[in-house]
């Protein structure tokens, strides 16, 4: 543990003569950590909690999101309203044993869930770590990882917590991070150890080291850390560190293999978990929609509760003179009051208390079969869905917009060489089989001395020469593994090798390749480095016979403005350029001069100078750059693909033929961001880019206005026209003062790409978007910097079965790939959307069909409150009788099949618009209940008008007549439930037939038990009345006629004169016909009906009535006519910098040029110490 006393044999102190003397006072506002010495205040644990409950908050939280929805509170008013004695008609216990069955059905549903979130916390809690304790290398799990431990992550480890570094295996306390977790980004970055730590590669120099380290106090900053290590005996001098020497929770050791950090802020207050929010209680539209249904049924019980207890206190007025028997002298009547309380109880179960707990289940077996779908489990990974709530299922069926992220949830991060053009020719091939493998002909042409065999060694040459990649030898096979920071040159450097030209040897002086078997040596003399301004990197070599040559790759925009004239296949390479840039492919231009010595010199003091220069030393340095990268030789250019996840094209195209939009949100570069927008189809050629780079407030505020004006009327419909944005204008756009003008133009494009953005600039677009366009909104991601737009989306989606789980922890929905969205959405979440909105439609007229009856019973029986039914029949009602019905439709029905809710995306647009779950629809069958209710009810009374049921002159009382209208509304609402459904399987069969026939064993049961058990006494004697009546039996089958002739007759005619796609779709299937001529000729339709309503807007002089196309190719010529940018960076990304992408890191903590003149492939790193492990 931290402070630490280490003994030796004889009892001795290891740390006798280290200075334990007290330190210096630290500033106020600061962290103070103690190295090798119990800290001075207890920190933060390393334990990450991502779930809803613990022990001590389950029972409130759980309370408090049980008791939002309206019908909870409800049935607690009337549990608490029965307790009152006199009040309650129907018992004090009918109410608070369902709402207790209820409440405790869904407590162990959450906990079910939320034992989910807790394993896979234990999951990376338990993840293992060296920590150097009492002198020796434990491995621990990161639960226990203290502020103050000292670790070691080894290559591709993640680090556990905020470490400061120390040392490392490489040169000088260097190693390669890779951030994609954090931001996005896929080059990879340097951080350097400070060199008062640097040496600290033993377990006896590192448990010696005394010292403390001062530090800002934990915030959500990433990229902002100021701190002091003091390492020294006399601790007088106290050397600063920065965010160079910082390694942040969520990121990866790459290209290193080890390093040595102390941890500063751990658990909840490392930096990655300041900028994630506690898990937010979601809840869905239908949900909400429900309890706004709820509040006004609840508005009708009172007004029937107000009109029953007026009427009731007319009735007692006339009545209580008049008719004696009814024996007011000796008991008066109730008053208003206690008469207003009795109605509310009496017509409570209009609104029905086992919903709640019906949605819970449904939804849980809905998760469970996303969970259980093997069309969603990824075999490579061994991973399969998951659902880690079930309350937002039906959300999925009703999205409107998804924000992507892009490195690792539509690409792979991995860079592959595709295609190449060299002197005109192209190698290569654009379909699956496109690899490095396939370039055959390119080192045909090499080896048979073709025409362009110079121009091809060269392109070689420069693919093995011109890079900042460092070579590292495998200790036990002697197989070099390339370590490079950027993703394209390592795709560059391995085709190269498999080709012949083998990079094997770096120094700080020089490289040399292996061509062909044969060893070249080229001295490195400059390097001049990769920025996003630049666009280009060059190094200058001379050759082994003393040529100095400068090699260049980057952009063709600024490589073909620098070439020297007369290049012969100009044209061509530009030609290939942008078939390559079609494919969706990064490219880089190749080119090359020869300098004499003489030119050189000159130009290298130059250099010099302004390397040295104490002003502007970077301009100083571009302006050197641009004196001798000129006059250039083209080569050629290579095609690398960042590859896409499978499907990942497809899917998108899908979904934006479901019309949904997708925006794209990512912290890599812009170049990177629109390449990977054309791979993956959600930018195409033809479509005309709004590209927005500003450097201010008021520029971006003109440039919005300037693209709204362009857009006329037109703006806020859905136009051809893709948005791209930096992080740095979209931190200005989303001011208050712009946040509207910006969602105006973002909702009339197509597509939207914004790059360079935050984790919290992701999540203020997707509330941006979710609270003023008031849509359903999904998020999906693979990494921590996803996590706050994963929770601030309506549903968040999590990428899994990688390394990092830090989304998928804190998703709604964990999927192993991106294209299981495809069916995630268009089939469960389309099915699950239908299956809940029948549930709650019916659930609602079951309750209200049975329950308004009272209603009319109080008309004939004078207002008095006596109940028509049993109290115990009216309980279960709900708990059995009717209780599979609901199960049957959330579970199995389904109106299409999986294949044509895959195959037609368009059958995903009626659930997206709520058309089967909105305020008309409720109340319709609402109207429809209230129907059968009438008719039911005044069929009983007609029947029994005489009060002669029985040929014997035998009366029937009020519960025969109520046991044969609850036995009628049992049947009717069963059958109804069946006239919902779309698929009769047989657990349909089971729930309608099982529910009516149970009833019938009920009730002879039930009117059995007296006198054996008391409680049943008024039903004594009742089964034999009711089925020995010949009027029951009558109406048994008439009833029920009546009563569905309607339903049957609408859905019959609905179904032939105003089909919905759906039903043709489904008519179609049951026909064993392809649906697909449907879908076009509704697809045809639907683009008649805009191209009619445009014609018929541009006779009345509308200018934007020119049609979808029309508006497309108008908007094309003003954009490409304008540029977007007051900086002119990237004038409407047409094909003018026909594909190109790069990615390294800007602006480190050491520039490239300075990292490989550290590195001696030759010699063994002086920094990597085999360090003995306690395993």
């Amino acid at each position: 543990m931290p402070g630490f006393r280490r003994l030796q044999s004889d009892g001795t102190d290891l740390t006798d003569g280290i200075n334990l003397a007290p330190l210096p006072p630290a500033e106020p506002e600061t962290r103070i950590i103690y190295l090798n010495q119990s800290q001075a205040t207890k920190f933060c644990n390393n334990e990450v909690n991502t779930g809803k409950y613990s022990l001590v908050t389950f029972l409130p939280k759980f309370l408090f999101e049980q008791f939002r929805r309206y019908a909870n509170v409800f049935f607690l008013f009337i549990a608490l309203l029965q307790q009152i004695p006199g009040v309650s008609p129907n018992g004090n216990l009918t109410t608070v044993i369902p709402l207790l069955f209820i409440l405790s059905v869904a407590g162990v549903k959450e906990v079910v869930e939320d034992m989910k979130r807790h394993r896979a916390d234990d999951e990376v809690n338990n993840r293992k770590i060296l920590v150097l304790r009492c002198g020796i290398w434990m491995r621990i799990p990161w639960v226990e990882l203290a502020v103050g431990d000292i670790v070691k992550v080894s290559r591709e480890e993640f680090f556990p917590a905020d470490l400061v570094l120390l040392a490392s295996s490489a040169p000088q306390a260097m190693c390669y991070i890779e951030t994609a977790q954090l931001d996005g980004e896929t080059n990879l970055k340097i951080r350097q150890g400070v060199p008062q730590t640097a040496h600290l590669v033993s377990d006896q120099e590192l448990t010696q080291i005394n010292g403390r380290i001062e530090c800002d106090t934990p915030n959500r900053h990433l990229y902002e850390f100021t701190g002091n290590i003091r390492v020294k005996q006399d601790q007088t001098m106290a050397v600063p560190i920065g965010n160079e020497q910082v390694l942040l929770r969520g990121a990866v050791l790459k290209n290193t293999q080890w390093i040595h950090g102390i941890a500063i802020y751990t658990g909840h207050e490392s930096k990655l978990l300041m900028n994630s929010k506690a898990a937010p209680l979601k809840r869905s539209t239908v949900d909400r929609t429900t309890n706004s249904q709820i509040l006004f049924l609840f508005v009708i019980l009172l007004v029937l509760s107000l009109v029953s207890s007026i009427a009731a206190e007319v009735w007692n007025r006339q009545h209580i003179e008049r008719d004696w028997y009814l024996g007011f002298e000796d008991l008066a009547p109730n008053s208003f009051f206690y008469n207003f309380l009795t109605f509310i109880i009496l017509y409570n179960n209009l609104i029905p208390i086992s919903l709640p707990v019906t949605l819970e289940l449904v939804k849980f077996g809905q998760a469970w079969f996303i969970s259980s779908d093997i069309d969603m489990f990824h075999k490579e990974t061994n991973t399969p869905a998951n659902a880690r709530t079930s309350n937002l299922n039906d959300e999925l069926g009703q999205v409107k917009y998804v924000f992507s992220d892009k490195t690792g949830t539509l690409t792979e991060n991995i860079m592959e060489f595709k295609r190449c053009t060299v002197a005109g020719l192209v190698y290569g091939s654009n379909g699956e089989d496109g690899s490095i493998l396939s370039h055959e002909k390119l080192l045909e042409n090499l080896q048979n001395k073709h025409s362009t065999a110079s121009h091809i060694r060269m392109f070689l040459t420069m693919m093995a020469v011109c890079h900042t990649v460092i070579p590292e030898k495998d200790e036990n096979s002697d197989e070099i593994i390339y370590q490079a920071s950027s993703p394209d040159e390592g795709a560059l450097i391995d085709a190269a090798h498999s080709l012949g030209f083998k990079f094997n040897v770096r120094t700080p002086d020089y490289v040399e390749i292996n061509v062909m078997g044969k060893q070249e040596k080229y001295d490195i003399l400059n390097v001049l480095d990769f920025t996003s301004v630049r666009k280009r990197m060059s190094v200058i070599v001379r050759t082994s016979n003393g040529t100095i040559l400068l090699l260049c790759k980057g952009a063709d925009s600024v490589i073909y403005e620098r070439l020297g004239e007369n290049q012969e296949h100009r044209d061509e390479t530009l030609l290939h350029l942008g078939e390559f840039a079609s494919e969706g492919l990064r490219t880089l231009c190749f080119a090359f001069r020869e300098i004499s010595k003489e030119d050189y010199e000159e130009w290298s003091a130059t250099y010099y100078k302004a390397s040295t220069a104490m002003q502007n030393r970077e301009a100083k340095l571009e302006e050197a750059a641009e004196l001798i990268e000129m006059n250039f030789n083209l080569i050629g250019a290579s095609a690398i693909e960042d590859k896409l996840q499978d499907g990942v094209p497809e899917t998108i195209d899908t979904l934006m033929r479901a019309d949904i939009k997708l925006w794209v949100l990512t912290g890599d570069k812009q170049e990177t961001a629109i390449n990977v927008g054309y791979s993956c189809k959600l930018l195409t050629q033809d479509m005309p880019l709004v590209v927005i780079n500003e450097e201010s407030h008021d520029d971006t505020r003109e440039t919005l206005r300037r693209h709204i004006a362009t857009f006329g009327e037109d703006l806020g419909k859905q136009n051809d026209v893709g948005l791209v944005i930096d992080g740095k204008t979209l931190k200005f756009a989303l001011e208050f003062d712009m946040r509207k003008d910006f969602l105006d133009l973002a909702v009339s494009c197509k597509a939207v790409v914004c790059c360079r953005v935050t984790p919290r600039q992701k999540a203020e677009l997707v509330e941006l978007v979710k609270q003023n366009v008031h849509a359903i909104t999904l998020a999906i991601g693979d990494g921590a910097n996803d996590v706050g737009m994963i929770q601030a989306a309506d549903v968040g989606i999590g990428i899994s079965g990688r390394e990092g789980l830090q989304a998928a922890n804190s998703s709604d929905y964990s999927i192993a790939q991106f294209r299981f969205l495809h069916k995630l959405m268009l089939v469960h979440g389309v099915w699950s959307y239908n299956r809940l909105s029948k549930v709650i439609l019916y659930s609602f007229y079951k309750n209200i069909c049975l329950y308004i009856m009272e209603f009319w019973f109080a008309v004939v029986n004078g207002w008095s409150g006596q109940i028509l039914f049993n109290q115990w029949c009216i309980g279960i009602y709900n708990l059995a009788f009717t209780a599979l019905p609901p199960f049957a439709i959330g579970l199995f029905d389904r109106n299409i099949s999986v294949e044509s809710m895959q195959k037609f995306p368009q059958l995903y647009k009626p659930s997206q618009n709520s058309e089967y779950f909105n305020s008309k629809v409720f109340w319709m069958w609402t109207a429809n209940a209230v129907y059968h209710s009438l008719l039911i009810f005044w069929f009983v009374v007609g029947a029994l008008y005489q009060d002669v049921a029985f040929s014997n002159g035998q009366l029937g009382g009020h519960l025969f007549m109520g046991n044969m209208a609850y036995t009628y509304v049992l049947i009717v609402v069963t059958l109804k439930a069946g006239l919902a459904m779309d698929a009769w399987s047989w657990p349909v069969h089971f729930s309608m037939w099982f529910s009516i026939i149970s009833w019938f064993i009920f009730i002879a049961v039930y009117s059995a038990l007296y006198p054996s058990i008391t409680f049943a006494a008024d039903m004594a004697g009742q089964a034999y009345e009711v089925f020995s009546c010949g009027v029951f039996w009558m109406l048994l089958f008439l009833v029920p006629v009546v009563a569905l002739w309607r339903d049957v007759a609408w859905k019959a005619f609905k179904r032939t004169l105003f089909k919905s796609l759906a039903e043709e779709v489904q008519e179609a299937e049951g026909n064993l016909l392809d649906p697909t001529a449907i879908i076009q000729r509704s697809v045809r339709k639907s683009l008649h009906a805009i191209s009619t309503a445009g014609q018929g807007l541009h006779a009345l002089g509308g200018k934007a009535a020119q049609g979808f196309n029309e508006t497309s190719r108008l908007l094309n010529k003003l954009f490409k006519r304008q540029p977007s940018s007051s900086r002119r960076v990237a004038e409407n990304y047409d094909l003018s910098q026909h594909g190109y992408a790069f990615s390294q890191e800007e602006h480190g903590a050491i520039a490239q040029g300075e990292v490989i003149r550290v590195f001696d492939s030759t010699k063994r790193p002086e920094g990597a110490v085999v360090i003995p492990e306690n395993r």
